[in-house]
């Protein structure tokens, strides 16, 4: 009799137990995927907005690693190039061709990121002024808008010839004169001065993210005295 109420009171336990086992599979996937969205969330903070707490060099150099490069400014500009041509018979020019030729040409000034180091900031906490030392600007080959040139030719008789060599010329001419114009002090004044303003609008809104308030950001290129 005693058997029969130990097997009576027993039985009630095992599809409670199985019960909780297969819970227990139940929530192992969802686990998982808890764990899964947790360390993406923590992957994804860390790699767009973690900065090293009081290191303001550290997030404007954060800033500035999001980009390899930056264009600060474009320059469109007509260049002339004027070329002659002679063809004759046993040395004779018999002849004579003369085209000038007006082309469009535009040059972009890029800032090369990736050689902006550490020790290329310097932060004064007393006056809250963050000092950036740019590289060089990098000057693009000149992009000369063939489809838009205009042509002037003088000839009583311009061959296929002459006219191929007369064009070719005058852009090899255009394309010299466009990258010297790039270099003229007066255009290169202009690119420093528009990626000076770049990167103070590239830095003090992530500064001021970042919990450092409304920073100056003071910005040179290397060479140039500290104004």
């Amino acid at each position: 009799m005693a058997d029969e109420l130990t097997r009576e009171e027993t039985r009630p336990d095992t599809p409670v137990q199985r019960q909780q086992s297969l819970a227990r599979v139940q929530a192992m996937p969802w686990l998982i995927v808890i764990v899964l969205l947790a360390a993406v969330a923590f992957l994804t903070w860390r790699a767009y907005f973690y900065s090293e707490e009081g290191d303001p060099v550290g997030s404007a150099m954060l800033a500035f690693e999001k980009q390899n490069s930056l264009n600060v400014f474009s320059s469109r500009f007509e260049v002339v190039a004027e070329s002659e041509d002679a063809r004759g018979v046993l040395g004779i020019d018999l002849l004579k061709s003369r085209q000038a030729t007006i082309l469009p040409a535009t040059v972009t000034y890029t800032l090369d990121l990736s050689h902006v180091g550490r020790d290329s900031f310097a932060w004064d906490a007393s006056n809250e002024t963050l000092d950036v030392v740019l590289p060089a600007l990098k000057i693009s080959r000149p992009n000369l808008d063939e489809a838009a040139a205009r042509e002037f030719t003088d000839g009583n008789w311009v061959t296929a010839g002459a006219q191929r060599a007369l064009s070719k010329n005058n852009s090899l001419q255009a394309e010299r004169k466009a990258a010297a114009f790039a270099k003229n002090p007066q255009v290169l004044a202009l690119a420093r001065q528009a990626a000076k303003e770049a990167v103070r609008q590239n830095l003090a809104i992530p500064m001021q993210v970042a919990g450092y308030g409304d920073v100056k950001v003071k910005v040179r290129f290397e060479g140039e005295k500290q104004s």
